[in-house]
């Protein structure tokens, strides 16, 4: 991977639906050039894919959660699957330190917030649940870190 390669990442974690022929008079390369190197980066598995992002409150969930969920450790695995099944659930992690799995969870208000945080600590293997209500984003999630898009620019 070369300093290319890293500027193309750049301008894609910017924003995935940059043309090709806008990255290309950028790095002042061919357009051509340009895809070959993104399908390298895919192939590679370094781009793993192009994601949508969207705003919770504008589609109705305006309850986001950051819940740690600490559970049996014969239970880890049979409980982070049945987390990532849940369609309220978009992010499931195994983790080490406080929580042995870390999620976020949407709800609608905080009734809903409040039921579906029962049902969760209720599964077979959970132990507790230890949620962290979000109350304003100050930085959202970014596809590269910073290091990375402030070496290149």
């Amino acid at each position: 991977m070369d300093e290319k390669d890293l500027k193309i990442l750049s301008l894609l974690a910017e924003n995935s639906r940059t043309p090709s022929t806008r990255i290309a008079r950028v790095l002042g390369i061919s357009d051509v050039a340009v895809k070959k190197r993104i399908v390298k980066l895919e192939r590679e598995g370094v781009i793993k894919g192009y994601k949508l992002e969207v705003d919770p409150s504008k589609l109705g969930y305006s309850s986001i959660a950051y819940v740690g969920v600490n559970v049996n450790s014969e239970s880890l695995l049979d409980v982070a699957k049945e987390l990532s099944n849940r369609k309220d659930v978009v992010f499931v992690a195994l983790t080490s330190g406080d929580h042995d799995v870390m999620i976020e969870l949407w709800a609608k208000d905080g009734s809903e917030m409040q039921l579906k945080l029962k049902e969760i600590k209720n599964l077979d293997g959970v132990k507790n649940v230890y949620p962290a209500i979000v109350l304003e984003v100050i930085k959202g999630r970014e596809s590269l870190p910073e290091i990375i898009t402030r070496s290149v620019t």
